[in-house]
């Protein structure tokens, strides 16, 4: 699988007329897509200094190395979601396989995230990676952080504890990662995911929500009322009285008409019509 064969995958899933876009949030793992490649990269490691080091350093330490850059354009990069094999990845530029790289961690964990965000393609060839048969993705944008920094980086709300937001924060976002086959392959999803790691203000309102006694009983995203010539929904955040089960909603309005989503309302009460 040359870096030819990978810029040729892009052009024809971009060129082709039918197509939807994907936001996804999971882990980036290599592959090894024949015997040949994986008896290369054996090869790699042999000759590599790689003493004291775990399996996940020794092939991020040997796959970081320019002179290596070769065979990370023959493995077969792969998404997974919730343990899922998910997608088959392709950058659009082979230039960009550096990303791949950089999402591997040399001490994984299991809060690690990477948000994916491209253009989704035909199931691959078995022959791709090893029999596995996912939908190709041509990769435009890969970010990755672990949660811990994610949550760093969101204000707290004044007079919240650091303890307690955090656990609101990650209870929040674990919920939306693990929401019924979220793939981030369908409109309703790529809102929901951009959200999560775009729009820091549904977790500062959770957490005041909790303070509050309310839980978060429901998310549902619903197409609005402002799509016209644009696609846009509405995501609703359903929190429910723990004593009295009065449900209050919140919305947010996101544009995913086009590859990257954006906000188009900020947080608002939300009443049914």
């Amino acid at each position: 699988m040359s870096s030819s064969s990978n810029t040729n995958d892009a052009r024809r899933i971009t060129n082709r007329t039918l197509h939807s876009y994907v936001y996804a949030l999971g882990r980036i793992q290599p592959r090894f897509p024949n015997p040949s490649v994986e008896k290369e990269y054996a090869q790699l490691i042999g000759r590599a200094e790689t003493a004291g080091q775990t399996d996940p350093q020794a092939m991020q330490s040997t796959l970081a190395k320019r002179e290596n850059r070769y065979l990370v354009r023959q493995l077969c990069w792969v998404l997974t979601i919730e343990g899922i094999e998910t997608y088959i990845l392709k950058p659009r530029d082979p230039l960009e396989f550096d990303l791949f790289v950089d999402a591997l961690r040399p001490i994984p964990r299991p809060t690690d995230i990477d948000v994916i965000i491209g253009l989704r393609g035909p199931i691959a060839r078995a022959e791709v990676c090893n029999g596995l048969m996912a939908p190709i993705v041509i990769v435009d944008q890969i970010y990755s952080f672990d949660v811990d920094g994610l949550i760093k980086a969101i204000p707290r709300p004044k007079g919240v504890r650091e303890n307690q937001f955090k656990s609101t924060a990650e209870d929040l976002l674990f919920r939306i990662m693990q929401l019924a086959d979220n793939a981030g392959g369908t409109d309703e999803h790529r809102a929901i995911n951009y959200l999560a790691v775009r729009y820091s203000a549904i977790y500062a309102h959770t957490t005041e929500m909790h303070g509050e006694n309310f839980s978060l009983s429901a998310v549902e995203v619903r197409p609005s009322r402002l799509s016209g010539t644009r696609k846009i929904v509405d995501v609703i955040f359903s929190y429910t009285n723990r004593k009295t089960d009065v449900i209050e909603k919140y919305f947010v309005r996101v544009d995913v008409t086009e590859e990257f989503p954006f906000l188009v309302t900020k947080l608002s009460p939300f009443y049914e019509r």
